[in-house]
Formats: structure tokens, sequence, C-alpha cells
């Protein structure tokens, strides 16, 4: 059985359901993004944004300052949240520091908050109700989906606890009855607690920082990092683990694609929950 779970070709798949069913919608459905200040990282990443919602035949509104006071900013999304012609709404990540985060997200229309980070979508994910989900948490259990991967009762391990991905992934997979823990830069012990792991989710941003004797045998390697080494790798020494592992995702060609077009799905569920 191939190991590697080819994450290119199941977005490939469900981007094809989505074209679908947003054919079936009768209004059109918009994207807004801001971005503030000059991160090459970012215009990246806006970018890969605006070619999907080409791709897929969704609006896309680009609204980029070099630099914009808090308030005036939230002035602009507060605008954006009146409009019936604007479905969706995402502030790229991240904010210069003089900008204060948690208004700024807290202050999009939680039914338009396409990256889920709203303190509204949160809770509803704390709370197992419906709402919006952080984009790349949702392409992490998309995929184990897709595998056909049973999580009830499994010791799922989540290493890293960011708002975007960590968190969210290990609340999701605690809602689907696995049993979890989650890792971070204070734990003590880690390879300890990586080594019991059946799925073992891995975004911390350090270049192959999972080595092959911190994975169980025949577990199960979610990889969500993007790092430049020699060349582009994620968090985990894919070479070694897969050795070990029973699945892994590559990188580039696992999360990478899922998490873009599951910005396309947020992007529909945010424009039904407006209905």
């Amino acid at each position: 059985m191939d190991k590697i779970i080819n994450g290119k070709e199941i977005s490939e798949s469900i981007k094809k359901d989505l074209i679908k069913e947003i054919s079936n919608i009768n209004d059109r459905l918009k994207l807004v993004v801001y971005q503030v200040g000059n991160n090459p990282a970012s215009d990246i990443y806006v970018s890969k944004k605006q070619n999907i919602c080409s791709e897929v035949g969704i609006d896309f509104v680009l609204k980029k300052y070099d630099s914009i006071r808090e308030k005036d900013l939230i002035q602009e999304i507060e605008k954006d949240n009146t409009d019936k012609s604007v479905t969706s709404i995402l502030v790229q990540l991240p904010l210069p520091k003089e900008l204060n985060e948690k208004n700024i997200l807290n202050a999009i229309d939680y039914k338009k908050d396409v990256d889920g980070l709203s303190i509204i979508n949160q809770g509803h994910l704390y709370r197992n109700e419906k709402g919006i989900v952080p984009c790349t948490a949702l392409a992490v259990i998309k995929l184990l989906e897709k595998k056909n991967i049973d999580v009830v009762g499994k010791n799922a391990v989540v290493v890293g606890r960011s708002s975007l991905v960590g968190l969210p992934t290990a609340l999701l997979l605690n809602n689907m009855n696995a049993t979890v823990t989650l890792c971070h830069s204070k734990t003590s012990n880690l390879k300890e607690i990586t080594k019991k792991a059946d799925i073992l989710v891995v975004a911390i941003g350090k270049s192959k920082y999972i080595t092959k004797d911190m994975v169980k045998k025949d577990s199960i390697v979610i990889d969500v990092g993007i790092n430049r080494d020699t060349k582009l790798c994620g968090d985990v020494d894919f070479d070694n683990v897969i050795k070990k592992a029973s699945l892994i995702t590559p990188v580039p060609k696992g999360v990478g694609p899922m998490t873009v077009v599951m910005l396309i799905n947020n992007i529909i569920n945010c424009y039904h929950l407006q209905k």
C-alpha cells in the first residue's frame, strides 16, 4: 500500500465538487482580503488565494495598505460587514506589531469570517457547534476522512498550539472522540509523548524536527510545516519517518494544497451562514 497521503490529488477531487456547488448558487461569491505591511511570504499566500478564487469563479478583492491605523482598518472591515455583495472577509496574518490582531479579527462579522479566527467562531469550535473552522486545521481533518481513518479512541498528538493550526486541530480531533494530547515549546519529554501517538500532527515551523525515533511504528503522520532548507521541506524528517509510518503527508503536495481548497469550502459555508 502506498504510504503517501497525496494532498494534491485529494484537493483536486474536492475542488471539482466545490465548483459544482458554486455553480448551483445564484449569487456571486466575493472574498475581500485585507493585507497590511510588506511581507513577501504574505504576498505569496495572498496570490495563491487570488488564483484559486479566479479558478473556481469567486470574486476576489485585495485591500492592501503599507500602513493603516487600527481604528481605520476596523472601520473598513465594518463597511464590508454590512455590504451584502461581500460574502467573506479575511485579514492576512501576520499584521504589523502596532496593530492589535485580536481586535481586528473580532471586528469581522463571524458569518463572513472565512479564517474562523473571531472569538465567536472559536467559541463554536470549542463547544462543538456549527461555525467556520480555520482552513489548515480543517485540511488536516479532511485528509484523515478521505483516507477513511477512524480517529475514535485513537491517541492523537498535536505538536504546536497556534490558533490557526495546532489548537483548532486538537479541538476538532477531540470533537471526533480521539484522545488528544496538545504539545508545544514548553512540553517536557516530547519524544516520549510523540512515540505513543497513533496519529501525529506536526505544526511547529522547525525543519525536519520530528525524527524517526520520535514516531510510533505504523502511526499516521500529518506534516503541516513548510520550511526552506536546501529545498522545501516540512517539520518531519520525511525520508526516514516514512520507513516507520503507515501513512504520511509529504511537503509539498500534502496539507498545503488542501488548505487552499478549504478556503473555498469556507467561502461557501460563509455564504450559507448568511442566508
